[in-house]
């Protein structure tokens, strides 16, 4: 059994998967929820309650194991930063240039109109559900380890997972919020005086998560529905990281594991149905009052008017003429007196109403580690093999191949590959802004309260005043 350790480190990455040197421990600590409800209240101090703690009899068995893990991905399909109601595909399409909002609802409002509030509902409610998911990944981390009846293999598996949902959810929050807290522990005394660490060093800490969920869920696939994460998701995550810190070297490295091991859908309507091939990790609806997705409940345009989001004109202008993702992946509904027609994400056509399950909601899928490797490789200045992967994407779209020769150029043209593939997919399109700092030069134009400090959310305002560790407050707020 591989003794992995819980504390936070600091690191000196190396040149090769899994090679760190140079500890340091970090003091963090968290106002804790429990974790028996998940909602969108403030953290608030409490003591340590009988429900709090999951007994350690459940890590002797590995079915009550299995269902803990399972609740943790049944709340984070339903709510917080990637459920499809509520979560970053709409949330932060609005807050970037890929959707237009239509309703009144305050929070919502202020995320379109660029005038965020530290007491806003969603960025509290983000952070909350965030950590009470890491609270709960650290538990399982904890009492899986302490386990004794657990068979090493049986360990191995369910601490990969455990240690891929504390990176995954970390990642969205260091993305989101700037300096966090990185949590790996359950104790709620340090829990309570929480401080933030450098991006750089979270970062640190995702990746050494990452290498090691890797490390432990070796051998096992995406199979059946792949409603499970595997060794290809932690990979997935892992090269995402790799191109967001700048490793170009390692995210290729990775994104080329992924590659070779699995098939991109070839054909551009099955992309985002249940059993497409190039999926490697989604969220399986409830199948009792909700049979399909929820991001194309929230989508699909039923009527003009009465619709909550439409595409962005600056995104749809995007597409290419001949480009099959605009045909396939975008829908548009007109007003009775044909006067007004709005396009609107169509990737999930099949809405509740639908009385078979046909599609699930997909958050890692193999066509993001073509376009990891090939702004990997334009970086590493390996031309040809940049635009190989590029052109693999865009060959499935129906249009001609690019062929450029100017780094800049090829690195342009990925972003906007980028740009109309992962649309409305859990923020990519914001990351990509926020970690290329081109959000000033896209946004302001667009934008009319655009301020250079938007390119983080506020610290909930709520934690700063239970906890002054976390200050000082994200500049502009």
């Amino acid at each position: 059994m591989k003794n992995l350790k819980t504390n936070i480190i600091e690191f000196i990455p190396q040149n090769n998967i899994g090679n760190y040197c140079i500890e340091k421990v970090i003091p963090i600590t968290l106002l804790v929820l429990s974790i028996v409800v998940l909602s969108c209240n403030d953290f608030v101090e409490v003591d340590p309650p009988e429900k709090f703690l999951i007994s350690e009899t459940v890590f002797d068995d590995p079915a009550t194991v299995e269902s803990t893990l399972a609740n943790i991905y049944y709340k984070m399909r339903e709510q917080g930063l990637v459920s499809g109601r509520y979560g970053l595909s709409s949330i932060m399409g609005i807050y970037s240039d890929e959707l237009d909002y239509y309703l009144f609802n305050t929070e919502y409002q202020e995320f379109y109109a660029h005038s965020v509030m530290s007491s806003n509902q969603l960025v509290t409610g983000w952070w909350s559900h965030a950590y009470n998911i890491i609270y709960a990944s650290n538990d399982i981390i904890s009492g899986v380890k302490n386990s004794n009846a657990l068979r090493e293999e049986e360990q191995n598996l369910f601490l990969g997972q455990a240690l891929f949902i504390r990176a995954f959810m970390h990642s969205l929050l260091v993305n989101l919020y700037g300096d966090i807290p990185y949590i790996a522990t359950t104790n709620y005394i340090e829990n309570n005086m929480v401080a933030r660490i450098p991006e750089n060093v979270v970062y640190d800490n995702i990746i050494y998560d990452l290498v090691q969920a890797v490390s432990l869920l070796e051998g096992t696939q995406p199979t059946g529905e792949r409603v499970i994460p595997s060794q290809a998701t932690a990979k997935a995550l892992l090269s995402r990281m790799y191109l967001y810190t700048k490793q170009y070297e390692l995210a290729e490295q990775i994104a080329s594991e992924l590659i070779s091991s699995f098939s991109l859908e070839q054909d551009i309507t099955k992309v985002f149905l249940k059993d497409s091939s190039e999926t490697l990790w989604q969220f399986k609806p409830n199948g009792i009052t909700d049979m399909n997705t929820y991001e194309a409940n929230e989508f699909v345009i039923q009527a003009v008017p009465g619709q909550t989001y439409a595409l962005s004109s600056q995104l749809v202008d995007e597409f290419e003429l001949n480009d099959l993702r605009l045909y396939h992946w975008v829908g548009s509904k007109s007003s009775e007196d044909g006067l007004t027609t709005l396009m609107f994400p169509y990737k999930y056509k099949a809405i509740f109403s639908e009385t078979n399950a046909l599609e699930y909601s997909i958050l890692f899928r193999l066509t993001e580690q073509y376009l990891i490797r090939s702004e990997s490789r334009a970086n590493l200045g390996d031309t040809s093999g940049s635009l190989e992967d590029l052109n693999i994407i865009r060959k499935r779209a129906g249009l001609e191949d690019v062929t450029i020769i100017s780094q800049g150029d090829l690195i342009e043209a990925i972003l906007h590959e980028r740009q109309v593939e992962l649309f409305t997919e859990f923020g990519q399109r914001w990351f990509d802004l926020k970690r290329l700092e081109m959000a000033d030069n896209i946004l302001s134009p667009i934008k009319q309260n655009w301020k250079s400090t938007d390119v983080l959310l506020p610290i909930p305002e709520s934690e700063l005043e239970l906890n002054s560790n976390l200050r000082p407050q994200n500049q502009g707020y």
